[in-house]
């Protein structure tokens, strides 16, 4: 699906279409505009759009083999950034990586999203509620509020996972977890990687802004990247890490249940063969086969064995409770 949204200046005009042909007629160069590609993995018409728009021919290849994470500083056609984003799906109660690219050039920005990003789809539909001056901000301003889209995302998903390790860590904590819960926790901790990631990106384009030579962000929008964004992906940062500790922490706590239960079970086994350990000596001293044993022509002999290897069964087991060994 290719999404055009025009910015007119009185207006933003919003034109959707499969068809890339149609599309690339609609845009006015005249404007500034923002083409997002959703879901969009037609190689021949990723070149159209990539040729329309004056750019490396390359870029195709960076787009469809997943270049990198961060900022493409080798071609100085365009500001090119591959993201990976975490997301919450709250419905599924699950974590989703969301995967892209972002091209800023002179009056354009394009996303190629392999998963459609809620949070631009969002953004879109404010910006179309409430048109913004871009005369005044130009299109790097949208460039700006995507990145704090994707930061804002971030506080929803970080308050999702404490919210999920608050129940974990009752399980934890109170021992009536499994080797399942363990590995819910570890699938968190792997899930929540591409986090580290992005935050690396984002902290790499900040730095990139701070070039004499970076022409893709005027000076209006860098002094919003240090003013607003700074702040707040050093803070998300400090979450991430306290996050994955508390992970880390809990796993560690998990696995020290599932040792000692392993113990106990150990234990018990161990137990119980030393019990039986007397009694299958007795049956085994009493099943030789030797002529002259003075027990067998003995009428208690049978009643008087059963009785003591029943007693010697009772006295090992009460003896193992007392020492709390079961």
């Amino acid at each position: 699906m290719l999404i055009l949204l025009t910015f007119y200046p009185d207006n933003l005009e919003i034109f959707t279409h499969r068809d890339v042909d149609t599309v690339l007629k609609r845009i006015d160069a005249s404007q500034n505009i923002w083409l997002r590609c959703v879901q969009f993995r037609d190689r021949t018409g990723t070149a159209k759009i990539i040729k329309h728009f004056g750019l490396d021919p390359s870029r195709v290849n960076m787009i469809f083999n997943h270049s990198p994470l961060g900022i493409d500083e080798d071609v100085e056609d365009c500001l090119f950034d591959s993201y990976e984003i975490l997301t919450a799906q709250i419905k599924n109660h699950e974590f989703e990586v969301a995967r892209g690219n972002i091209v800023v050039g002179n009056n354009f920005i394009i996303t190629f999203e392999i998963t459609e990003l809620k949070v631009l789809s969002i953004l879109a539909n404010n910006l179309q509620k409430r048109p913004l001056d871009i005369k005044k901000w130009g299109i790097d301003y949208v460039f700006y509020l995507i990145f704090k889209e994707i930061l804002n995302n971030y506080h929803i998903v970080f308050d999702y996972i404490s919210r999920k390790l608050d129940d974990l860590e009752d399980e934890v904590l109170d021992d009536s977890g499994d080797e399942s819960t363990y590995q819910r926790i570890a699938t968190m901790r792997q899930s929540t990687r591409s986090g580290r990631r992005n935050f690396q990106s984002i902290k790499s384009l900040m730095a990139i802004m701070d070039y004499d030579d970076f022409q893709w962000i005027t000076q209006p929008v860098k002094e919003l990247f240090k003013e607003e964004l700074v702040h707040q992906v050093d803070k998300l940062w400090q979450e991430y890490q306290a996050l994955r500790a508390w992970m880390s922490e809990l796993m560690e706590i998990q696995r020290d249940n599932i040792a000692s239960k392993t113990g106990e079970r150990i234990n018990r086994l161990t137990i119980l063969s030393t019990v039986f350990l007397p009694i299958t000596f007795m049956s085994g001293f009493y099943g030789m086969n030797f002529k002259y044993m003075p027990e067998l022509e003995q009428p208690w002999a049978y009643p008087a064995v059963i009785g003591v290897m029943i007693l010697i069964v009772i006295c090992s087991i009460a003896y193992a409770k007392k020492q709390r060994w079961l």
